[in-house]
Parts: C-alpha cells; structure tokens; sequence
C-alpha cells in the first residue's frame, strides 16, 4: 500500500488511531440508529390527523372564526380538531366555512 511508513512502530500507531476511529464511527451509527429507530415509533404512534378543525379567534373569549377539514393548508395556527357534528353544529351556527377546503361541500351542508 502506497503511503504507509516502512517501519513498525508507526504502522502500530496508525493501527490503533484506526481502530478508535472506528470504534467512534460505529458508536455514531449505534446512536443514529437508535435516534432514527425512536422518530418512526413516534410516527407509528402519532394519532390520526382529526377530519375536521375549527379555527378560534385571537383571543380565549373569541367567537370560531372558520371550519376547514382537516389538513387544510389554510387552516391557522389556533386549531382544533373536531367531530362530523361538531363541525355541523358551527357550521350551522354561522361561522364561516373555509373558501379554500371547503367543508360546508364536503359535509353536505346547505345554508338555509
């Protein structure tokens, strides 16, 4: 091998920062794995995403400000997520639907 010292001394040297090196390297891996392990037990056990949400106002008192269904991209910050009926109820209730998802369509629901 091109670039090895000729002599026995140093070869041992290199010999042993070799095996630490690795020794660090495979540790790395181990810990990778165990990281990488716990984020897909984390997905797997992640509730379900809700089918519907409500977005509330600025303000805890704050009346709902709009119905989406769920995973909207245009749904808030403040949401929470809310049952079939629930998002009828509001609906009903008045606040409004969201333009983009449209849930009023997708629950079936007609103003009047």
């Amino acid at each position: 091998m091109p670039d090895l010292p000729p002599d026995l001394p140093r070869l041992r040297t290199l010999e042993t920062w070799l095996a630490l090196a690795l020794a660090d390297v495979r540790a790395a891996i181990t810990a990778a794995e165990r990281a990488e392990a716990e984020r897909q037990r984390g997905l797997e056990s992640r509730p379900p995403a809700p089918d519907w949400l409500l977005e509330t106002g600025l303000s805890r008192d704050a009346p709902p400000v709009q119905v989406h269904c769920g995973g909207c991209w245009n749904a808030g910050k403040r949401v929470k997520g809310i049952s079939r009926n629930e998002a009828l109820r509001a609906l009903a209730d008045g606040v409004r639907a969201c333009t983009a998802c449209r849930p009023d369509s997708a629950l079936g629901f007609l103003d009047g």
